[in-house]
């Protein structure tokens, strides 16, 4: 006997049990209860493309051009009436909305335009409806009346029959409904372009779950606009004499999304992306249940909660933040279609990720790339950006790097220039438009959906702070992890980025450093914005990163600038002596007796800069990332002021006490490698001096 949730309400609580269930006997009255009074709208207007044998509908499991090509090159009368549907249902949308401009009633009915663009595409199917959901988290770029209405496209589009879906579970899963579950909804809690979901309890665990059921039809129609899509990307590149192919772009849309409607493959990505992701601080991702499913059919836990674009929360968006910083650039797989409909806050605060269907992987070479140009990006290194174009794909190796590096500095120049916690991820994209056009920039098939997944949890952040800056919010985790990162590549950027032309750029690591402080460890993810931090807590912090096996690159990069000062600090200590033991002696105070090179000014300066840093003070220079154009030879007049700055700095014990106070505080293995830190630096001090002392006396 089956027992069917009542009516469902916007929302359930988490131990639901229903108040009042009513049993049915034969499963045939309950499918007459069920049964839904009409057609939705889509299988009314475009049920004609469902006409496939069973063979053909085989064929259509996995995308693939030729097959689909071959399926409907016996079906032409399909295809022409497809396109002739598309095109007077848009041609007469466009059309209307071009009298409202010449009868100057735009205004008045734009918010019925709104509607009956979404009526459209509810009626043309699945593929145009995701092409609207992949906008409809922008409201920096679409109209409040048409996002209000595309919203809506994200999980309220008009269900299918219930008998339909009843019979596609028993099918499906080879049983009688009655026997896997014991409970289930009459009617679906959600539909969305691909499926429909009910809520129900397994008969023999009794945990409630989400049933989702596979939309009739929907890969024979997707299958064919596809095609329809595929053909006029090919105009449109032709026509615009485009470098990106547009179809290989299609191709990849297209295969990620036959893979979404392949519930097999969604349960295995669920259960990948909660290995991955789901120990991550409030972030909640739901089982599957992987031997209740089918390539039409999955049963996953239920998750209670709201759309996160509903509840304003900002500290969720963070999590989000974070959740995409270790899908993208730390696993390279990713939740690719992160629309509000997919992302939940539960009713006890956290983030849940819903609907794996659409993921992408992102390579290592990619990732590294990736974060090699937010690096440059944030730095103004716009030459090496260049290069990381070639290496991510958007450029030829042929093109013309200068060329390409002066445009770039004209489109992103104002971009940076407030520091990357002001740039704007939308922004950027908007402004590279026409640099990319100009240049024939071509995009990556693997691009789109990475920028996508970006723009959209951005959107998101925007409906809740106009002012939200997703790259402001991820760079510094991309600090943290050049800085930690064993990757040959990232320590060979590092390198790059911390010396230019052999000077070591002291305002870089400054940056990078205070940046990476900003990134909340996963352990110490905070609901409140962190107070401001006081010196001991900075010194904490860098100590206690420096002194950890990820911080030894930089760490022996402080070691060995911090020698190169003490070096110039002796030499400049030395210069000081003799000038005050000669100035007593008649003319010889008219020489100058100065050892010291432009080399040992900088190390000098560096030194102080370094001392700063570890004793928890900021310089008072201006060290915000970005800062590409200081020049790091700006030291005139080095001794005694620097000098005497750096004694000064020495023999305060104020500025001590914050380094000693924390070093009891410091986990054992860290203190250890703190006290073998004065040895290691006086044999580089010993070694350089050395050199040095030989160097003159030979050359």
């Amino acid at each position: 006997m089956l027992l069917l949730f009542p009516t469902p309400t916007p929302s359930f609580p988490a131990n639901f049990t229903p108040s009042k269930p009513f049993c049915l006997p034969h499963r045939r009255h309950l499918l007459l209860r069920c049964k839904a009074a009409d057609f939705d709208s889509f299988t009314e207007r475009s049920g004609y493309l469902f006409d496939l044998t069973a063979s053909e509908a085989d064929s259509l499991t996995e995308y693939g051009v030729s097959k689909i090509a071959a399926v409907y090159r016996r079906k032409p009368l399909i295809l022409f009436r497809r396109l002739f549907q598309t095109g007077t249902t848009f041609g007469k949308w466009f059309a209307l909305r071009y009298l409202d401009r010449v009868y100057d009633r735009s205004d008045l009915m734009f918010q019925i335009r709104a509607a009956e663009l979404r009526k459209i595409l509810v009626e043309l199917g699945p593929a145009y409806i995701k092409i609207a959901q992949a906008i409809s988290s922008r409201p920096d770029l679409i109209p409040p009346s048409y996002l209000d209405e595309l919203s809506l496209l994200q999980d309220r589009i008009s269900p299918f029959s219930t008998e339909v879906a009843f019979n596609t579970i028993e099918q499906e899963l080879g049983l009688p409904i009655d026997e896997i579950f014991s409970e289930i909804s009459p009617e679906p809690i959600a539909a969305a372009s691909l499926g429909q979901v009910y809520q129900a309890r397994l008969r023999r665990s009794g945990e409630v779950v989400a049933v989702k059921v596979q939309r009739p039809g929907v890969q024979a129609a997707i299958s064919l606009d596809i095609l329809i899509l595929r053909f006029l990307a090919g105009l449109l590149r032709r026509a615009g004499k485009l470098n990106t192919d547009l179809q290989a772009v299609v191709d990849e849309w297209a295969s990620s999304l036959f893979r979404e409607m392949d519930y097999i493959k969604e349960a295995n990505n669920g259960l990948r992306f909660r290995q991955l992701y789901g120990g991550l601080p409030d972030v909640l991702v739901p089982k599957m249940f992987v031997e209740h499913s089918t390539r039409k059919v999955l049963v996953m836990e239920w998750v209670e909660g709201k759309k996160l674009s509903e509840v304003q929360d900002l500290y969720l968006v963070e999590v989000g933040v974070y959740c995409s910083f270790n899908q993208l650039l730390e696993y390279g797989f990713y939740h690719a279609d992160p629309h509000p409909g997919n992302l939940l806050r539960t009713y006890d605060g956290k983030l849940a990720y819903l609907d794996f269907g659409m993921m992408g992987e992102f390579k290592q070479e990619l990732r590294d790339g990736f974060i090699e140009a937010c690096l440059h990006l944030v730095n103004r290194d716009f030459d090496a950006l260049a290069k990381d174009f070639v290496t991510l794909g958007l450029l030829p190796p042929t093109a013309d790097k200068e060329a390409v590096t002066k445009a770039l500095t004209g489109v992103f120049q104002d971009a940076v220039a407030k520091g990357v916690r002001n740039i704007s991820f939308g922004d950027l994209l908007g402004n590279l438009g026409t640099t990319m056009y100009k240049f024939k920039f071509q995009i990556p098939s693997y691009f789109s959906l990475v920028i996508r997944s970006l723009a959209v949890l951005e959107g998101i952040a925007i409906s809740i702070n106009p002012d939200y800056k997703v790259l402001g919010s991820t760079y510094p985790w991309i600090a943290r992890k050049v800085l930690t990162d064993s990757s040959p590549q990232l320590k060979s950027s590092l390198q790059n980025l911390l010396y230019e032309e052999g000077v070591f750029r002291i305002d870089r690591l400054e940056s990078l450093l205070m940046e990476s402080l900003r990134a909340r460890t996963e352990k110490a993810l905070v609901r409140k914005p962190a107070e401001e931090t006081n010196s001991r807590v900075v010194v904490k912090q860098v100590l206690s990163f420096t002194l950890t096996e990820k911080g030894a690159f930089v760490r022996d990069i402080l070691l060995q600038e911090i020698a190169k000062g003490l070096d110039a600090l002796g030499i400049a200590t030395l210069d000081s002596i003799t000038s005050t033991a000669t100035a007593s002696i008649p003319f010889i105070s008219f020489f100058s007796f100065s050892s010291m090179t432009d080399e040992d000014k900088v190390n000098l300066r560096t030194l102080h800069r370094l001392m700063l840093l570890v004793s928890g003070h900021q310089s008072t220079e201006n060290t915000n990332t970005g800062l590409g154009g200081v020049s790091p030879y700006n030291s005139q007049n080095v001794y005694p002021e620097e000098a005497s700055l750096v004694f000064n700095q020495l023999a305060s014990v104020q500025e001590i006490l914050p380094v000693l106070s924390v070093i009891s505080e410091l986990p054992p293995e860290s203190q250890q490698q703190l006290f073998s830190l004065p040895a290691d630096l006086a044999g580089r001090l010993i070694s350089r001096v050395t050199a040095r002392t030989i160097r003159r006396m030979f050359l």
